[in-house]
């Protein structure tokens, strides 16, 4: 009895920690090597849009994992939101010395470049701004008689529906005509786009993978359960026999159990 008690203690904490490993690998990676930043706003953005995600650490950076029912959802909010976002690259970077001699035409290609990148990643941290992109013109004499073409910058901002960055225009000219040698703020455009609001939809999918989810849980629960009433039965056991033992020994020492047994041996 004892064998089959231990046994089947055994086999019930076998069966929870395989149904606990199944139900933590159930999940696939959506990103990968993000920075932590990244990580932690699309982590924020996805809970947010009720979908089921978790952020890991590895040697590349972090990698952001989702059901893999809600995978098409996840690309879906984080699209909305401009996420991931693009990486910045700043002027230093541009710029580096790789022992090749640039031409002057590339020269203006990377200022241009550079010059953008920076514009941009500082607009991105303005509160609701989700994605930005700057175009910028310089002055350039195309033919000798041909007048300078004046400098000029066009801006695309995508902003959460939530905040009125469209309200900080002036602000955003200035912002931009002032990073630019030779741009007047009247020739500074804005394009305002908002995002399409974060909503929380539940999906055929979603619902179908929340069900599984459930019975998971309850699976897990289940032979939590067995794996305590097979410890449960286990330690009756052992102590059951126990205080049989000392039943028994407390007996053969009383008096008349004495007695009994001398009268039984003489007969």
């Amino acid at each position: 009895m004892m064998s089959t008690a231990i046994s089947r203690a055994r086999l019930g904490a076998v069966a929870l920690l395989l149904a606990t490993a199944v139900a933590c690998t159930s999940r696939v990676e959506l990103l990968s090597a993000l920075p932590e930043n990244d990580a932690n706003e699309i982590l924020s953005t996805l809970l947010n849009a009720g979908i089921n995600a978790e952020k890991r650490a590895n040697k590349e950076g972090f990698t952001v994992n989702v059901d893999p029912s809600q995978v098409a959802s996840a690309m879906s909010a984080l699209h909305a939101q401009g996420l991931p976002r693009d990486p910045y690259v700043s002027i230093g970077q541009v710029f580096r010395k790789d022992g090749l001699i640039s031409s002057p035409l590339e020269e203006r290609a990377r200022y241009l470049y550079a010059l953008s990148q920076e514009l941009a990643f500082t607009l991105t941290k303005i509160d609701g701004v989700l994605t930005a992109r700057v175009h910028i013109v310089l002055p350039e004499r195309i033919g000798k008689d041909e007048a300078v073409t004046p400098s000029s910058a066009a801006v695309f901002i995508k902003y959460r529906d939530d905040v009125a960055v469209d309200t900080l225009q002036p602000q955003l000219r200035k912002l931009v005509s002032n990073s630019i040698p030779g741009l007047s703020a009247d020739k500074v455009s804005f394009i305002l786009v908002p995002a399409a609001p974060i909503t929380r939809t539940v999906t055929p999918a979603a619902q179908n993978a929340s069900g599984t989810s459930g019975a998971m849980l309850a699976l897990i629960a289940g032979l939590a359960l067995v794996a305590l009433a097979s410890a449960g039965a286990l330690t009756y056991v052992l102590i059951g026999r126990r205080w049989d033992r000392f039943l028994e020994t407390l007996a053969a020492r009383l008096p008349g159990r004495r007695a009994k047994s001398a009268s039984a041996e003489a007969q």
